[in-house]
């Protein structure tokens, strides 16, 4: 039987007030927590992936226990301009300008939902006509937070604005690296000074493109609007589910970037009617702990969050058989992992498992082809040994080639010389080409 939730043999979906509840509590958990200010660079970029903005600013979430209900007060702290000190007892000094944005209680959280350390905000309507999606992963003293942005767009050669839009389009993406409770946003050289301790992530290290694939296990938490808040464990990833090591995403439709410190993002490049659109965030905050260090044996970290957006859903007249308008964008279902890595993968290489097959050889011979594999050091000499060899006869058989050439060419010269001196006509179809038919025999061409 299927339960309230939807799911066969699952436990019953939560009631209002317990999904009420248990959004309150990752909220307060892994976002509204401390002093709750988290201190970042906000970047911006547009639909090629070029920088075109970065402010310094604060998203401020801060906690009221006290009051009856509990409210937690949504502010930015923007930088608006700054001052270095000239002199040695004075200080720097910033212009900071503060935006109230909202207040949150429990059951009243507007467009926020959570799952896990995950958080999606949206998909919300600007003022501008814009649509925003905004996801967030928390993990220590820091939170990685990306806002994807689409505009309305129409068919070439429909004029914009003459009908409703057929389309949205991303084109800006606001990406945000946040240290809770600092005076100063994470840079290169504060972690270069300070390195984060282990359980904090560390965000301008070089990650390798190999350290996306692993084995990674842990747990996942999904929201759906019909199944509600679920709980589940992942010990083996499959293939198919491991998006974050395709960075270019499974479509061409994927809007895709790749970023320092181990930061994936995928957006759908366009996002139509009927059709979700998946908006991804998969950051490794930390690497493998040294060996031999107080950690030694706490593995590299995973963390993703996928949110589905509906948009441009039309609003139909029956009854008199019109279009009156656009619902409101919906986020249709929410996604967050917490994986760590437990082993390598195996049998990942194509290379291997075309040699194993017999379709590729290894040492110089498959070099040669453009098939490295390892090989042993006497493999390698014997290798050599064997190439330079074959180089040796083949240009001997080369040169021998070319000869043999040279004299048919010579006495096709001799031949039609002493036919024109007796006046004698030939065939140009019999005719050698001055020996070209015997060079090009002679090169294989």
């Amino acid at each position: 039987d299927v339960n309230d939730g939807g799911v066969a043999g699952g436990p019953p979906r939560l009631s209002t007030e317990e999904e009420q509840k248990v959004q309150w509590d990752l909220f307060t958990k892994h976002h509204a927590k401390g002093e709750g200010k988290w201190r970042g660079d906000w970047v911006s970029y547009d639909y090629m992936g070029d920088i075109i903005d970065t402010t310094t600013a604060s998203l401020n979430l801060k906690l009221d226990n006290e009051s009856n209900p509990p409210t937690v007060t949504h502010t930015h702290d923007i930088v608006t301009g700054s001052r270095k000190a000239d002199c040695n007892t004075c200080f720097d000094s910033e212009t900071v300008k503060t935006l109230p944005v909202g207040m949150y209680s429990p059951g009243n959280l507007n467009k926020y939902r959570c799952a896990s350390v995950g958080m999606a905000c949206g998909p919300s309507l600007l003022r501008s006509g814009a649509m925003s999606t905004e996801l967030a992963l928390n993990h220590g003293n820091g939170r990685l937070r990306v806002i994807f942005q689409h505009a309305p767009v129409w068919e070439a050669g429909v004029e914009p604005g003459s009908c409703p839009p057929q389309a949205l389009k991303l084109f800006r993406t606001m990406i945000s690296r946040e240290v809770l409770d600092t005076e100063s946003p994470p840079t290169r050289d504060t972690e270069m000074k300070n390195p984060p301790k282990r359980g904090d992530p560390s965000f301008f290290r070089p990650v390798p493109p190999f350290q996306w694939h692993k084995k990674w296990a842990g747990s996942s938490w999904t929201w759906g609007e019909q199944t509600g808040d679920r709980g589940w464990s992942i010990d083996d990833m499959e293939e198919g589910d491991a998006w974050h090591g395709r960075p270019t995403g499974d479509t061409s439709d994927v809007w895709a970037m790749r970023l320092p410190g181990g930061i994936l993002l995928q957006a759908p490049r366009i996002i139509t009617t009927g059709r979700a659109g998946l908006c991804r965030l998969a950051w490794l905050p930390e690497d493998d702990a040294p060996e031999g260090s107080a950690d030694d044996g706490d593995t590299a970290k995973l963390l993703r969050i996928e949110a589905s957006v509906l948009a441009l859903e039309p609003v139909i007249d029956e009854e008199n058989d019109v279009m009156l308008g656009f619902y409101p964008p919906e986020l249709g279902s929410l996604r967050c992992d917490i994986l760590a890595k437990f082993g390598e993968l195996e049998d990942t290489s194509m290379l291997e498992k075309l040699q194993k097959l017999g379709e590729i050889g290894v040492g110089v011979d498959a070099v040669d082809a453009g098939d490295i594999g390892p090989v042993s050091e006497a493999q390698i000499e014997a290798d050599k040994q064997k190439a330079k060899e074959e180089r040796k006869k083949q240009e001997t058989e080369m040169m021998e080639r070319a000869a043999k050439a040279k004299a048919a060419s010579d006495a096709a010269k001799a031949k039609a010389k002493e036919a024109s001196a007796n006046g004698d006509k030939t065939d140009n179809d019999d005719a050698p080409d001055s020996g070209l038919d015997a060079i090009r025999n002679a090169l294989k061409l």
